[in-house]
C-alpha cells in the first residue's frame, strides 16, 4: 500500500535514542488518513514520539469497510525502495501486482510479503467483482544497509504456521513465536504474529526480552497487560518482557509486532526508506522521468505521481526544520 499523503515530511527513523529498554505501557492513537476514493486508514507508525516497533516502520489499519457498492481499495501503481511490505487481511481481498511480474490475489491470514530491495512499483485493488467487507493492515518492515539493495521479489504464503492454546490461536506472519517460524523471508530478528482471541480467555505469551513490542487492535475488546486496546488503537510496550499477559473480553483481534531494536537512523519519506535526504530526492527523480522502479503491467488507470520533496533538510532525532 502506498503512503498517499501530498505533504508528506522527511522523517529520521530508528536508532536506538528512540528505544524504550524497559517495560512501558505506551497507548499510540491514529491519524486518519485517505486512501483513494473509498478508503480511510489509521496510521499508527510513524506516530509522534514513536517512530518504529524493530524494524516495522509503518503500520496502516483499515476497516471494516463496506465495500458493497464502492470500488473499494483502488491504490495505482507507486514506487518502493529500501523496505519490505506486508498485505494482512481479516477481511476481502486485494490484488497485488508489480514490475517483476507478480500478479496475486491476497486472501485473509495469507502472506503477501513484497521486498522491494533496490526498487520496485506495483499496485494493489480490490478485485471486481469483490467481497462485501474490506478489514486489514498493511505493514512496512525496514531493511537494512547491508541487504536494502537486494533484488526486488515477491512471496505469496497462502498457509502459515500456527501456535494454539485453549481460546488463542496465533498465525505466525514473520519471524518466530513460541518456537513456531514464518517461511516469510526476514533481514532483520523480528515477530508479526496475528492472535486471535475467544471471549473470556486469558494466556500469558512467551516474549524475547531483547525485542521491543507493539500489540495493534483488529478487533473487538481485549486487555493487553491490563490496558484496553480498542480497535485502531496500539500499545507500545517497550523492551526487557519475557511474556505479555493478555485477557479478551469479547472475541478479539490483535497483532503482535517487534524486533529487536533498528541500530541504524533511516530516512523515510513518501514510499521510499533511504539513509540520506539526497538519496531520496534522487529516487523521486527517477520515479518521475526514469526506468529505475520498472513498470506495472495490467492496472487499469494512471501510476502515481510522487509529491515534492521538502526543501528543509533533516535534523538529527526525527525533527524537520
Amino acid at each position: 500500500m502506498s503512503n498517499l499523503d501530498r505533504q508528506a515530511t522527511l522523517q529520521v527513523c530508528g536508532g536506538r535514542g528512540f528505544v524504550v529498554a524497559e517495560p512501558v505501557r505506551e497507548l499510540l492513537s491514529p491519524r486518519h488518513v485517505q486512501l483513494g476514493e473509498s478508503t480511510e486508514v489509521r496510521r499508527l507508525l510513524p506516530n509522534l514520539g514513536r517512530r518504529m516497533v524493530g524494524a516495522w516502520a509503518f503500520v496502516d489499519h483499515y476497516g471494516p469497510d463496506d465495500i458493497a457498492d464502492e470500488p473499494g481499495m483502488q491504490v495505482p501503481p507507486h514506487p518502493h525502495m529500501g523496505l519490505q511490505t506486508v498485505s494482512w487481511l481479516h477481511e476481502g481481498e486485494v490484488l497485488h501486482r508489480d514490475s517483476t511480474g507478480s500478479l496475486q490475489t491476497i486472501r485473509p491470514r495469507e502472506l503477501g510479503l513484497m521486498t522491494s530491495g533496490r526498487a520496485i512499483s506495483h499496485s494493489e485493488e480490490s478485485p471486481k467483482p469483490h467481497a462485501r467487507f474490506l478489514h486489514g493492515a498493511q505493514l512496512w518492515v525496514a531493511l537494512p544497509d547491508a541487504h536494502r539493495n537486494v533484488e526486488p521479489h515477491f512471496q505469496h504464503h497462502a498457509a502459515l504456521p500456527r501456535v494454539t492454546a485453549p481460546g488463542l490461536t496465533a498465525t505466525v506472519i514473520l519471524g518466530t513465536l513460541d518456537g513456531t517460524t514464518s517461511p516469510g523471508t526476514t533481514y532483520t530478528p523480528l515477530i508479526g504474529a496475528d492472535l486471535a482471541l475467544a471471549a473470556g480467555a486469558e494466556h500469558r505469551l512467551p516474549l524475547d526480552p531483547d525485542f521491543e513490542y507493539a500489540v495493534l487492535s483488529m478487533s473487538g475488546e481485549a486487555h493487553v497487560d491490563g490496558v484496553p486496546v480498542l480497535p485502531g488503537s496500539m500499545l507500545y510496550l517497550g523492551c526487557g518482557r519475557t511474556e505479555l499477559p493478555l485477557r479478551a473480553t469479547s472475541d478479539a483481534g490483535l497483532m503482535l509486532l517487534g524486533g529487536e531494536p533498528f541500530e541504524e537512523e533511516i530516512v523515510m519519506w513518501w514510499n521510499f526508506v533511504g539513509r540520506t535526504d539526497e538519496e531520496i530526492r534522487v529516487a523521486r527523480e527517477q520515479w518521475m522521468t526514469g526506468d529505475r522502479f520498472g513498470e506495472v503491467e495490467g492496472y487499469d488507470g494512471a501510476r502515481l505521481d510522487a509529491p515534492e520533496v521538502p526543501a528543509n533538510r533533516l535534523k538529527a532525532r526525527g525533527r524537520v526544520r
